[in-house]
């Protein structure tokens, strides 16, 4: 069995385990923590980690076990991180501050399960292990190493509404907003903590102001959505370009590759 197709077998096998868990025990695990802690919040992170478990040893058993880290991106700068979702989501705080009232029923659960949970556990789960562990171990290719994950991503966010023309918009948003995370998620070396920031603090801002019920928005909310879009766009091929730094995602690691071409990732720089 080669390399490429055990860590498959390995991702699939590990991603279903946690499915089940999460969809059959996820609700029981955090009421039954929310008795003990009176705190949901709290709850909500605690049974997220547990959950997570399959995907926890599934990054254990691909690659060498002292490259846990390394294998969802956990490794790489927390700063470099935090200082790029900043800089690229003032349009969304900027604008919503001058749009929007801000919104004074936001609460401590809402920035721990909307913003902090949200934002970490989906960027590893979904891009760190769904996507980056396909991505750099195997020869799927971009395009189908990310389509299951943004896929599911969009619709973990169906909820949201039961009117079609509106689950067909959050769905797409989320969608493309799941490819966005994994592209830049590769684009910066596999470095979580850049999606993950980006997200909470796409998070924080629909939160902080009466933007909207939902992911889908309206005219001015995604207005400057996508001009925070556009800069994570910009502005990574900037850095790259200005560094020397060849995309990770182009016409070759777009498609699958041909069997027997396995990925270095040791020179995947």
């Amino acid at each position: 069995m080669s390399k490429s197709t055990k860590a498959i077998l390995i991702i699939v096998i590990s991603f279903g385990l946690y499915f089940v868990l999460d969809d059959l025990f996820f609700k029981a695990i955090r009421n039954w923590f929310l008795e003990q802690t009176s705190q949901l919040g709290i709850s909500h992170i605690i049974s997220y980690s547990i959950t997570g478990t399959p995907l926890f040893i599934g990054a254990l058993l691909i690659g060498r076990k002292s490259a846990f880290f390394q294998n969802l991106g956990l490794d790489k700068s927390i700063f470099k991180g935090l200082l790029f979702a900043i800089i690229c989501t003032l349009p969304m705080y900027i604008g919503f501050s001058i749009v929007f009232d801000f919104n004074a029923d936001i609460s401590t659960n809402t920035i721990l399960i909307g913003v902090i949970s949200a934002g970490f556990f989906e960027e590893l789960y979904f891009r760190g292990f769904l996507f980056g562990l396909p991505f750099k171990k195997t020869q799927l290719g971009f395009i189908l190493s990310v389509l299951l994950g943004a896929l599911y991503f969009g619709s973990l966010h169906l909820y949201q509404s039961t009117e079609l023309n509106e689950l067909l918009g959050i769905f797409l948003i989320t969608f493309l907003g799941g490819i966005l995370f994994a592209w830049v998620y590769a684009e910066w070396n596999f470095n979580i903590w850049v999606p993950v920031f980006l997200h909470m603090l796409m998070n924080l801002a629909w939160e902080l102001f009466s933007v909207s019920d939902n992911a889908l928005g309206g005219i001015y909310s995604n207005i400057f959505r996508f001009l925070t879009v556009a800069l994570v766009i910009i502005l990574t091929i900037l850095y790259k370009k200005r560094k020397g730094i060849k995309l990770k995602v182009n016409k070759q690691t777009l498609l699958p590759q041909k069997p027997g071409n396995e990925k270095d990732e040791s020179t995947n720089k």
